[in-house]
């Protein structure tokens, strides 16, 4: 079985964004101007009508940013925040996964970038996320393809298992989204962690598995 895990609100507290932006914004970085669609773009979300547009759109507005820079304020923003919002329940889950030998990668619309300390951390070697696009060593606020997001997050999976000419009941994917019903309907084994209301819904019409995970790292050393 192959085991695929979203990463916002499932495997972390909050979003992999949010954290990378406090940081982005208390190092001048990234302005509020650039950022004041978020607020919108979150209620849309919240209500059900998430933009399918929203990552390719915010992109535009991170133009010029060095390589180096952003994946030096990832790895601190991992360890001065996200590391302690990891859910410990997905980490034991993670761990268990790779102890019987069995794979575990990513599959987020969040940036790679971002995500990279948090793969290392869990000892997962390969994921699926969007890509920010580089020329010269800077972004050009464009992305590389398109973002993981919604039926996009599932048709990525597909290429990934047609290349290894793997069927979708091997899969077992983890999410909280409803935006992620698309992939969660194709795989095998479908396991909502944390559901919002739409999926929890869904989920609980079809007698898929939920999981709810509430202490995070950070708790378990307080």
């Amino acid at each position: 079985m192959i085991h695929i895990f979203d990463v916002d609100y499932t495997v972390i507290r909050h979003s992999s964004a949010w954290y990378f932006l406090r940081e982005a914004l208390a190092r001048k970085i990234v302005s509020f101007s650039q950022i004041r669609g978020i607020p919108f773009e979150w209620l849309r979300y919240k209500i059900g009508c998430a933009n399918q547009e929203f990552i390719e759109e915010s992109v535009k507005y991170i133009v010029g940013i060095e390589k180096g820079v952003l994946e030096q304020i990832a790895g601190d923003c991992f360890d001065r925040c996200l590391k302690a919002n990891i859910y410990s329940g997905a980490v034991s889950l993670i761990r268990e996964i790779r102890s019987r030998g069995e794979t575990v990668f990513f599959a987020t619309s969040s940036f790679h970038t971002l995500i990279k300390p948090l793969e290392h951390f869990l000892g997962i070697s390969e994921s699926l996320a969007s890509t920010l696009e580089f020329k010269d060593g800077k972004t050009t606020g464009r992305l590389v393809g398109e973002s993981f997001f919604g039926v996009r997050k599932k048709a990525a999976v597909m290429a990934w298992l047609e290349k290894r000419a793997l069927r979708p009941e091997e899969l077992c994917f983890y999410s909280d989204s409803y935006t992620d019903l698309p992939l969660l309907e194709y795989c095998g084994k479908p396991v909502a962690i944390n559901p919002d209301r739409f999926l929890e819904r869904e989920a609980k019409n079809r007698g898929w598995q939920i999981f709810r995970f509430k202490q995070t790292l950070g708790q378990i050393r307080a």
